[in-house]
């Protein structure tokens, strides 16, 4: 790991332990380019980058083919309007009106460590394993100036890229667009991985050919959402987990993005990812800045399984900040889907006390506590407990459910207002809404414009007066409705544009202060299902709720696509009832609990009325979840089989750091009459060691399973599930 400047050629080499990362710092301007990321090259040979592009002679400042040159060049970070026709990564408009803007170097810093993220989410690490640098860009007609920055972590291969622009001039400056990072490279037969969705299907696998002109992905809906998650990765070889060039990219945000790639005239292409442009723009006054999120870049020469597992380690070291990352997280029961709104305290200690004598070990009530909340048409923002259903009041329901011994954890929507509540009959102006228009409902509801300090310190008051009433160690935090009809009675008119930006750095702000006023609270997020599953979340919680389907087929799907970025300790996955509230399928208990812990695994089902079989099965599983959480929270992620591509069957296993045990999951999805025999190559073990089959006699090597296989059970029927456990042995 290293970060060093070639002051003769004026290069910059950013090395990783298997990467090199190459830029450069053309003619008298100082024109940025992007020279060269991949396997690792010696510092000695970066210079002969330059000569590659034989076509770009660097231009004087006059001469007469300027734009050729612009629109052809290699750039690292492109400005707008100067003569350069592809995808821009800033706009701005000047105080004349004026649009034009070109970027060149100016200086440069090399550090150890690297610099917080002023209100946002960020990767983290000590100055011992961490090297940063800053490239210093700036417009002299303009007065504005981009400080680029690149920062690496040992051990992993990864650069993280951010933006920070300042207003140097004396006037007013609006930024229309600016994306984290901008990356131009030749095409060599990629094709764009991209995961899309909708609620309950998120993040499904979609490749798409690279054609002219832009290839593109987005969300202005407030959140990250569930159609399209903020990744996208460059892909040689399709799906192949182990062969083939692959550029992973990954935004540290939950709000509007965009990403995508735009093809030139020449082939070249060029990558961008930053904050939706769409209904953005922001007044930067003088000496004021502005910082853009970061996006995380890998690239891998091993195929996809390479890019997921270093993504999986960044994430875990270097984002998550909670105490319970490398934790075993208690095992909950939520009482959502066993009996919606309609509960009291004593059907919920009636499903708390069953559930201890299972081995469950944290009741989570659900919507319906507060206000007159029976339904969803009314009382949010109003959380003010219902001593109605909840006799006696909180505090006495969660020390009743602690007698049993069981930890008690609850639900919030903080973001939102009921328009049949109470706070937005006194406060109607909290809502985000333009004036004169009636605002758009979603589920019955508004969403609080939070850009207004009084708005957010009450919705804090509130919840820190709930957690603080009792003994609550955990919270799912909710948001079930995109933001629409975007306009603040708190900002000025030419300040309206900064609303969606600046409702996400509320709720930075909001679940910041929660986690620095309960350090010992146990966090998931949650967007009606998973619309904010993405890398900014996870610097708040630890764990995030993968979907509201909680099929065990359909979560298949769904968490191969959430699994290709992060880890497995992060998806909230949950055991429910059958036929499933969603689909309608029924499964086996067995493979709705197999398919459950690879995640964080709990319950989401009525304990007291489900069939005696199925109850009598939790203990079994529980225990399997203590056996094998360590794998599942701390192991490598290896791709065996994919249900989304084969259609047929799933297969997926963790291993351990020192490849001494490993943990298959194996679903057959379909069964097929007068079966062949299934072999599954399991690859990625030490090739010297002996493993032994749990539960059997078999012992093989560790080249044969990679070479041979194991021969997969046989297993009657639909839906059926088998854990196989491999043990090295001496």
């Amino acid at each position: 790991m290293n970060i060093r400047f070639d002051e003769e050629n004026r290069l910059f080499v950013i090395d990783t332990e298997n990467t090199s990362y190459v830029i450069g710092v053309l003619g008298e301007e100082g024109f940025l380019g992007h020279l060269y990321y991949g396997d690792k090259i010696e510092f000695e040979d970066a210079s002969y980058l330059y000569k590659l592009p034989q076509n770009l002679n660097v231009p004087e400042p006059l001469m007469r083919d300027r734009s050729s040159f612009l629109d052809c060049y290699p750039f690292e970070y492109t400005s707008n309007n100067v003569g350069d026709y592809r995808k821009s990564g800033i706009e701005i408009t000047d105080d004349n009106g004026h649009t034009s803007l070109q970027l060149c170097y100016e200086s440069h810093e090399i550090y150890k460590g690297k610099k917080k993220l002023e209100g946002l989410p960020a990767t983290f690490g000590e100055d011992t394993g961490t090297m940063s640098l800053d490239i210093v860009l700036k417009d002299s007609v303009v007065g504005l100036k981009a400080i680029l920055t690149y920062s690496i972590f040992e051990g992993l291969d990864t650069v993280i890229r951010s933006v920070r622009l300042i207003n140097e001039s004396d006037k007013n400056i609006f930024i229309d667009k600016v994306m984290s990072m901008t990356m131009d490279m030749d095409q060599e037969d990629y094709k764009l991985l991209t995961l899309h969705g909708s609620w309950a299907r998120e993040r499904m696998m979609d490749f798409r050919d690279i054609g002219y002109g832009d290839t593109s992905i987005e969300s202005f809906r407030g959140e990250s959402s569930h159609q399209f998650q903020p990744f996208m990765a460059l892909v040689q070889n399709g799906d192949s987990q182990d062969t083939g060039k692959v550029y992973g990219f990954s935004f540290v945000y939950s709000g509007n993005f965009e990403a995508g790639v735009c093809k030139s005239q020449f082939n070249s292409i060029r990558m961008y990812m930053g904050i939706g442009s769409k209904n953005f723009r922001w007044k930067l006054k003088k000496g004021e800045s502005f910082q853009a999120p970061e996006v995380v870049l890998t690239y891998s020469s091993e195929g996809l399984g390479k890019m997921t597992r270093t993504l999986h380690d960044l994430y875990r070291s270097h984002l998550i900040r909670s105490k319970y990352k490398d934790m075993e997280r208690p095992i909950l029961i939520n009482n959502w889907e066993a009996t919606y709104f309609d509960f009291d305290s004593d059907k919920l200690l009636a499903i708390a006390k069953e559930a201890k004598n299972s081995g469950i070990e944290m009741l989570v009530m659900d919507d319906g506590w507060f206000g007159q909340r029976n339904d969803d048409n009314s009382s949010l923002g109003d959380w003010f407990v219902n001593e109605d259903k909840l006799k006696g009041g909180l505090k006495k329901l969660v020390d009743d459910v602690n007698a049993i011994g069981m930890k008690f954890g609850i639900w919030m929507e903080p973001e939102m207002v009921s328009p049949v509540s109470k706070l937005y009959e006194e406060h109607p102006d909290w809502a985000i809404q333009v004036p004169g228009r009636e605002p758009c409902r979603s589920r019955n509801q508004y969403v609080l414009d939070l850009t207004r300090k009084e708005v957010r310190d009450y919705i804090y008051g509130r919840i820190k007066d709930i957690l603080t009433s009792a003994n609550i160690e955990y919270v799912k935090w909710d948001m079930n409705r995109q933001l629409c009809d975007l306009g603040s009675l708190g900002l000025a008119a030419d300040t309206q544009g900064e609303l969606s930006h600046r409702y996400m750095l509320a709720v930075y702000e909001l679940q910041e202060r929660l986690v620095t006023d309960f350090p010992d609270l146990l966090l998931e997020n949650c967007s009606g299902g998973g619309a904010r599953f993405d890398a900014g979340m996870l610097y708040y919680s630890p764990q995030i709720w993968c979907s509201d389907d909680t099929d065990a087929i359909e979560r298949l799907k769904i968490q191969e696509g959430t699994s290709l970025i992060f880890p497995l300790s992060t998806m909230g996955a949950h055991v429910s009832d059958c036929p499933n509230h969603t689909v309608g399928r029924t499964t086996p208990f067995k493979t709705r609990g197999d398919v459950a812990l690879a995640g964080t695994f709990g319950y989401e089902l009525d304990i007291t009325k489900i069939p005696s079989s199925d109850r009598e099965d939790i203990p079994r599983q529980v225990a399997v979840y203590h056996k094998y959480n360590h794998l599942v929270r701390g192991g490598d992620y290896y791709r065996l089989s994919s249900y989304q591509r084969n259609h047929e069957m799933d297969a997926y296993m963790v291993v351990s750091k020192d490849k001494k045990e490993a943990l298959i999951t194996y679903v057959k999805v379909v069964a097929s009459p007068n079966p062949a025999r299934k072999i599954l190559k399991v690859p990625y073990l030490s090739k010297d060691a002996i493993y032994q089959i749990e539960g059997s006699d078999i012992k093989v090597k560790g080249s044969t399973l990679e070479r041979v296989g194991i021969v997969l059970p046989s297993l009657n029927g639909d839906y059926q599930s088998e854990l196989i456990h491999l043990v090295a042995i001496d």
